[in-house]
């Protein structure tokens, strides 16, 4: 997969040089390019925000360098005509889930761009194919929501994990992961399960289910409620 990132903060994306997203990286499953606006822009200070039309308080960001990015990413790559999907992260755009993660993993090529100030121009919109919101709450620019949506995809990305790992994890089936536990068996008085010590490997299995579908349904109903509907 093919990631490109237009920011005004390139330095904040140093977590996807670790971790996960490093070894697919160096793997060659996925290759990140990260994009500065404020060098298309064409003015002497480099801004990449005005005023808004019509008054209000906050800065709006300009459409001529993202226009100008998504451009310039497209004649470097010669890929006019090739499929890709430009992401907007905004926190108006539609709620990410795991099924969008696991959507976007099967992408070739992703533009993400992230916004500031008071949003970027509406124009831009023009140009988006999703517009995406990790939450109900206001950050102060799309390059954390960025990061969210690039780990989320990517560990979903063949190779890059195990598919077992991928396949247990929580609400890829629906509800939460079971509870956890490694050595020592008994840490401050607080005991491991006597089942996931006793070796019998259909009990294991039958108590990790047992306490997914508690732990969600005692967490967030809403998810059992969920899965109900869609085999119904």
């Amino acid at each position: 997969m093919l990631i490109d990132i237009l920011t005004i903060f390139p330095e904040i994306f140093t977590p996807l040089e670790v971790s996960i997203i490093k070894r697919a990286k160096e793997k060659g499953l996925v290759k990140i390019n990260i994009y500065n606006l404020r060098d298309f822009t064409h003015n002497k200070h480099k801004k990449v925000d005005d005023f808004a039309y019509g008054g209000g308080r906050g800065m709006v960001m300009k459409p001529e360098p993202i226009f100008e990015g998504i451009e310039y990413i497209k004649e470097k790559l010669k890929i006019k005509n090739e499929k890709l999907k430009i992401i907007l992260l905004t926190p108006i755009g539609t709620l990410f889930s795991q099924k969008m993660a696991k959507e976007l993993s099967q992408e070739k090529h992703l533009i993400f761009i992230c916004g500031h100030y008071e949003g970027v121009d509406e124009r831009v919109k023009t140009i988006v194919d999703q517009e995406i919101s990790i939450g109900d709450y206001v950050l102060t620019g799309g390059e954390l929501p960025a990061m969210v949506v690039i780990d989320a995809a990517c560990r979903l990305i063949p190779g890059v994990l195990p598919k077992e790992a991928i396949e247990e994890d929580s609400f890829s089936t629906g509800v939460f992961d079971w509870p956890h536990y490694t050595r020592p068996p008994i840490y401050q008085g607080l005991k491991v399960p006597e089942v996931l010590l006793s070796g019998n490997h259909r009990e294991i299995a039958k108590w990790r289910r047992k306490q997914a579908k508690e732990r969600t349904r005692t967490l967030r109903p809403d998810l059992i409620k969920e899965v109900k509907n869609e085999c119904s």
